[in-house]
């Protein structure tokens, strides 16, 4: 329903003055404005006052031609130094000293007070509610909620969160424990629900991490703790770019998976920056794609992944010097998996 706003922001944001806008050219005061939207959530951002409240009239009038209008108690003009929150998550400009910003200020985006504090709640409860169960089965209710709301919050500045959530997470299981054994001393209590973990660490000569409050049973089964979670920051989509719109190679190589590609052709393309090997074009939309045997099975070569390699077809052609015949031609819109050709 709310498709061409953007359009119809940037029109109006152009045919405004330079004494409105403070930015010369129609170009440029195109893109002064920033309208993010997600479903019937945006937001718009310019560096005057009077430019976003003019674009709030203009959003009013564009939704009242077509039945709609903003709701007072959801709409909030400020400043971004005081921040607001969307999406679940707070957007500040924090100051700072000059040798770490040329601005004056840097931009953190971190989870909104208002939804660690529900987090929190959720937590709470599901423990209050299973003051009686066994542990495996407290940890089974916990670990969804816990690994779900990390994930998607993994994308910003959570480090701090996610430790303060585990450290008011164990005092929480800590109570549980007491109260399941009074009469017992709060030694035997940790012993019974809490153990070590070992950490392999990723490179071979570091050295492995120990944890010793790690919420499992004898059994193995572990609670994940928020601060395990790596942050992995967001990758802005190039352009106009979207999983709908059939560019099957960018969003394989992008994502690390897509419903309609195979597991074995994404990991390839995600390892080659989607290019071919052979010419080092990048693949598009329609190219047939056929695996190739870096060394032929007839030489001793397997079917793992270090020794695959994706070709397109006229180049699996050129390098064999001869017309191949595969089992199946794969193109980049075909969900099918990929030939078993013995070269």
């Amino acid at each position: 329903a709310l498709h061409g706003m953007e359009e119809t922001i940037e029109k109006y944001v152009e045919n405004l003055s330079f004494k409105e806008t403070q930015v010369r050219g129609k170009r440029d005061r195109k893109r002064s404005v920033s309208l993010i939207r997600y479903a019937d959530d945006f937001v718009i951002i310019h560096k005057t006052k009077e430019v976003v409240e003019k674009c709030r009239e203009v959003i009013e009038a564009w939704l009242t031609d077509i039945g709609l209008e903003l709701k007072p108690s959801k709409t909030r003009l400020t400043h971004t130094k005081e921040g607001f929150d969307f999406l679940g998550f707070n957007i500040r400009q924090y100051p700072v000293g000059k040798h770490q910003a040329k601005q004056g200020f840097k931009t953190l985006i971190k989870p909104s007070k208002k939804k660690v504090k529900e987090h929190r709640e959720q937590l709470d409860g599901i423990i209050e509610s299973h003051l009686a169960a066994p542990q495996a089965a407290l940890i089974s209710k916990l670990k969804p909620i816990i690994q779900g709301w990390c994930n998607y919050n993994r994308s910003v500045v959570s480090k701090k969160t996610y430790s303060g959530l585990d450290s008011l997470l164990w005092n929480k299981l800590q109570r549980w424990g007491y109260r399941r054994h009074p009469n017992k001393s709060k030694t035997w209590v940790n012993k019974k629900y809490w153990g070590t973990k070992t950490e392999k660490p990723k490179n071979p000569w570091d050295v492995p991490k120990t944890d010793n409050w790690i919420f499992m049973t004898k059994e193995g089964t572990h609670l994940p703790k928020h601060a395990k979670t790596e942050i992995i920051r967001h990758t802005k989509v190039k352009g106009n770019s979207s999983p709908y719109n059939g560019d099957l190679i960018y969003w394989s190589t992008r994502m690390s998976k897509h419903p309609e590609m195979s597991k074995q052709k994404v990991k390839l393309l995600k390892r080659q920056k989607g290019k071919c090997t052979h010419c080092g074009l990048t693949f598009r939309d329609n190219d047939l794609m056929e695996k190739h045997h870096i060394i032929p099975r007839a030489q001793g070569g397997n079917d793992q992944l270090n020794n695959l390699e994706l070709l397109h077809l006229h180049c699996h052609d050129a390098k064999h010097g001869t017309k191949v015949k595969p089992k199946c031609q794969e193109s980049s819109n075909d969900s099918s998996e990929l030939d078993d050709n013995p070269f």
